[in-house]
This record gives structure tokens, C-alpha cells and sequence, in this order.
């Protein structure tokens, strides 16, 4: 490129002066920013700590040498959220995508099934999970089923998550499959597609990018309520803070469960606002969604 082009091409003194003073009023916002938040911070710690019940809240809730002494049992807790968590997820996706697929049938002869689909989702998205959970995980075992044998606690906890996660994440799978314009499944049937193939092929990638943020807002709240497992039994995270409270007569157990639930389900926000906010720009820019 000769220098001329390269004049040519280079932006002007007036788009220089507009870029740097962009970036001047970035860097103020973010120093009044930072300072703000500080002084704030820094308020609200005076405020709690000058408190005339501060001590006593203190040694029962933030007392370190419990906080050691708990730590290992509710790791180990935690651990079986994490296996729940994990094959509750996998189920939700599936069992959920299912469901959309059979909601949005448009043949007269699927309107059992569609019936039946709707009747589910209705069904356990007015259910709160805590009665799921119990119905689940004494009335199953309560059947005395001899063919089943034993059934693990943690395995009726992840029956019982999947079943009622499912019905919300299958209303997110429609909504992303309606959104898609029926111009692109006539383009594909009129190329030779089937259903099935339309659907894989056209349809389930351009759903999958609409509802990307929905979906990972439904896996942060599943994070938090797989907690709720103990309510059978299970030595989970919370299950193991209680057991640990009731030993050292101290209620800092369940922070450090809290703080460990927080700092798992940290990094699938930030990548929720992220992904969110990346589908927004491009949205905004003309791009492909």
C-alpha cells in the first residue's frame, strides 16, 4: 500500500480527537465508578460491624476455626450436589427438548400428544419442587416395588429436579422453535428435507442460539435447587452444614455451604452475561443470531 492509500485509509484528526475523548469519559466513569463502590463498601462495613449485636453475630455466623474445622464434611456434600447437578442437567435437556418437540407436532393425528405434553408442563411448572421432591422420594419408595430394589436418595433427588426443570426448559425449547420463521422450514421441505431432518438441520441450531440466555438462567437456578435434595435424606452440601451446626452449636457451617453454592454458580452467570450480551450485539450489528 502506498502512502497516499495509507492517508487514505487512516482515520482523520476529528475521528482521533472523537476516539480519545471516548476513552477519557470510559476511564472517568470507570474511576468514579470504582470509587463509588469502595466508599459504599466501605460504609456498609462500618455500619455492620459498629452494630451493638455485631460480636455475637460474628463468633455464631463468620467464626473461622469452625469454618476449618466444617469445611471437609460439606466439600464431600457438595460433591454429590455436583454428580446430581451434573445428570439432572443432562436429563433436563433431553426430557425438555423432547417435550417442545412433541408441543409443537402440527399434524391432527399427535393432538393426545400434544395434550399430554402441555398437561405435563402445566402440571410441574405449577408444582413447587420442595412437593416434587417428596412425592418422588418417599412415594416411589413407598410403591415397595420389588423390581427396583433400593433406589439411591441422590437418585430419586435427580428424578425428581429433571421432572420439574424439564417443564420449564421445554417452554423455553418452544418458544425458541416458534420464533424461527416458517419461511425457513417451507425453504428446507421445498430442498427435499424431511421433518426430521428440517428440524435437525434448520430449525434446532438457529432455536438453540435464540434461547441460549434463557437456558443458562435455568441452569443457575438448578445449581442453587439442587440443595434441596436433603429434604430426603441426602449428605449433601446443606444436609452436611446442619450435621456440622448441630455438632459445634454454631451456624458458620451453613455460610461456608452458601459460599461454596455462590462461588459455583459465579462462573455459569458471568457466562450467561456473556453469552447474552454477545447475541444482543450481534442482534444489534445485522449479524446472524
Amino acid at each position: 500500500m502506498s502512502n497516499s492509500e495509507a492517508r487514505r485509509f487512516s482515520p482523520s484528526e476529528i475521528e482521533l480527537d472523537r476516539r480519545a475523548f471516548r476513552l477519557a469519559r470510559k476511564r472517568k466513569s470507570t474511576l468514579v465508578a470504582f470509587i463509588s463502590t469502595l466508599a459504599f463498601a466501605v460504609f456498609a462495613w462500618f455500619a455492620l460491624v459498629s452494630s451493638p449485636g455485631w460480636p455475637r453475630v460474628e463468633q455464631s455466623f463468620f467464626n473461622w476455626e469452625t469454618a476449618v474445622e466444617a469445611f471437609p464434611a460439606v466439600i464431600d456434600g457438595l460433591l454429590l450436589n455436583l454428580r446430581v447437578l451434573f445428570f439432572s442437567a443432562i436429563g433436563v435437556l433431553v426430557f425438555g427438548l423432547t417435550l417442545a418437540l412433541l408441543r409443537t407436532l402440527r399434524s391432527p393425528i399427535f393432538t393426545p400428544i400434544r395434550l399430554l405434553a402441555r398437561g405435563y408442563v402445566d402440571l410441574f411448572r405449577g408444582l413447587p419442587l420442595i412437593i416434587v421432591l417428596y412425592l418422588v422420594g418417599f412415594g416411589i419408595p413407598g410403591l415397595r416395588l420389588e423390581f427396583l430394589g433400593r433406589i439411591p436418595v441422590e437418585v430419586l433427588g435427580t428424578v425428581a429436579l429433571t421432572l420439574t426443570y424439564s417443564a420449564y426448559v421445554a417452554e423455553v425449547f418452544r418458544a425458541g422453535i416458534e420464533a424461527v420463521h416458517p419461511s425457513q422450514r417451507l425453504a428446507a421441505r421445498s430442498l427435499g428435507l424431511t421433518y426430521g431432518q428440517t428440524m435437525k438441520l434448520v430449525v434446532l441450531p438457529q432455536a438453540f442460539r435464540k434461547v441460549a440466555p434463557p437456558l443458562m438462567n435455568d441452569f443457575v437456578s438448578l445449581q442453587k435447587d439442587v440443595g434441596l435434595i436433603s429434604v430426603l435424606g441426602a449428605v449433601d452440601a446443606v444436609r452436611a452444614a446442619q450435621i456440622e451446626v448441630a455438632q459445634f452449636a454454631n451456624f458458620t457451617p451453613y455460610v461456608v455451604a452458601g459460599l461454596l453454592f455462590v462461588l459455583l454458580a459465579i462462573p455459569t452467570v458471568r457466562a450467561a452475561d456473556y453469552v447474552t450480551n454477545r447475541l444482543a450485539k450481534r442482534e444489534q450489528a445485522g449479524g446472524v443470531l
